[in-house]
């Protein structure tokens, strides 16, 4: 067990600022996606508050949601998400872009976040832990360890070009794949959340923001 333990945390130390590059990524993007909803115009606030209204409205009396066409729903958008960082990982100049989607995750989590509290107030601080911290708990470190090892490989990469010894990346690449699909999994587990547990939890609070959207 002790052996085993060891490369593990070689691995982590000798990655530490990737790793803590990427969690600057993901927080940047949660707080840039929160400040965007104070840039959002009228129409648009009143636009988005009629399709949250009726998601809320839809919650609250248990109708629209098959849990097993949101468990696919969700673990395929997850895979996409997570094949796309291994594809991008591929090559050098795929990894600003492996970058992007790590800023991008954390805009959509900050705004749909950010934007329920500035509707619901304290209300919908509730509704957003229980339905957007959940699954966030597993999906955006699937996401920093996917990306960390897709730059860990395009570094890999690019110092094998240039010693000229691409024989040497058998190995690495496969580490990398492992890595990619053992992401994979726990995304499937975070679907799985999605799909059978989230839609049961955010009924629980949903009576909550129909009185907050009464009172308003």
């Amino acid at each position: 067990m002790t052996s085993s333990r060891q490369p593990m945390r070689l691995y982590f130390k000798e990655n530490l600022p990737y790793y803590l590059f990427i969690f600057v990524l993901f927080a940047t993007g949660i707080v840039f996606g929160a400040v965007m909803v104070n840039a959002l115009t009228l129409e648009q606030k009143q636009e988005l508050s009629r399709h949250l209204s009726g998601f809320i409205v839809t919650i609250d009396q248990g109708g629209g949601f098959d849990p097993t066409v949101s468990f696919q729903q969700s673990l395929m958008l997850h895979l996409k998400w997570i094949a796309l960082i291994w594809a991008l990982g591929l090559s050098i100049i795929g990894l600003p872009l492996v970058f992007a989607l790590d800023f991008l995750k954390g805009v959509l989590v900050g705004f749909s976040a950010g934007y329920m509290i500035s509707e619901y107030s304290w209300q919908g601080m509730v509704f957003a832990l229980a339905s957007v911290l959940p699954q966030n708990l597993i999906i955006i470190p699937a996401m920093v360890v996917a990306s960390v090892a897709a730059t860990v490989f395009a570094v890999q990469l690019l110092k094998t070009r240039m010693i000229g010894k691409p024989g040497q990346l058998l190995q690495p690449f496969w580490s990398y794949t492992g890595i990619a699909v053992l992401m994979a999994v726990l995304l499937a587990v975070a679907a799985l959340y999605e799909g059978y547990l989230s839609p049961g939890l955010m009924k629980w609070v949903t009576p909550m923001l129909l009185s907050a959207a009464l009172l308003a």
